[in-house]
């Protein structure tokens, strides 16, 4: 990872922001992404989802370069076994920890995108936290996150559909679209859906 920390660890104060991707997909893991942004931080940082394709890769490899940042992963499997609540707070609090483990520091507080933390929900979250609503489009270090957590996970998809390629995840990164729908009527799930989701479950079923 690229060695910036900038003013915050000059001054012995940093916070991480955190996000994720891949709640509301049929298939695919949860990802969640943790940065702590260098001085001066990346321009023109938003919520990923508001960020065309191209200005998410610039920006991405500007994070990547000049900040520190880690993501975390929760495969299909611990999503089923967990739900995807409780996976996603297992991917934030992996995510946190590697850039804590990479930094040799803990921060003063963790900002996360929404209304809720892994505080008392995660066994190994250690850390101060703060949920903010919409933080993703208002706090730069979110935002940061945000794009670090859905390119890597669109990447992934990426990756799983060159072997899974009746399903469109590379167009649709395993949601729910009229393309992923039909083609799993067609098809069947692979071992990378989520059989906890209505939509596998039910097509299960009728298997």
């Amino acid at each position: 990872m690229p060695i910036s920390l900038a003013d915050s660890v000059a001054t012995k104060r940093y916070v991480i922001g955190v996000d994720e991707a891949g709640r509301g997909p049929l298939a695919g893991p949860v990802v969640a992404g943790a940065v702590v942004l260098c001085k001066p931080r990346p321009a023109g940082l938003d919520d990923s989802k508001k960020l065309s394709k191209a200005r998410r890769a610039e920006l991405e490899a500007a994070i990547k370069r000049r900040c520190r940042w880690a993501v975390g992963v929760v495969d299909v499997e611990e999503i089923d076994r967990l739900n995807i609540f409780g996976a996603t707070m297992l991917a934030m609090t992996r995510a946190v920890l590697s850039l804590c483990e990479a930094l040799g520091e803990e921060p003063d507080e963790v900002l996360i995108d929404g209304n809720l933390t892994p505080v008392n929900r995660t066994a190994d979250w250690r850390w101060n936290a703060r949920a903010i609503v919409g933080g993703d489009a208002i706090e730069p270090c979110i935002s940061a996150a945000s794009i670090i957590a859905k390119e890597h996970r669109d990447r992934m998809m990426r990756e799983l559909a060159l072997a899974h390629p009746h399903f469109g995840w590379e167009r649709n990164a395993g949601y729910g679209t009229a393309e992923h729908l039909a083609a799993l009527r067609l098809h069947g799930p692979t071992l990378h859906h989520r059989r906890s989701f209505s939509p596998v479950a039910q097509l299960e079923m009728l298997l």
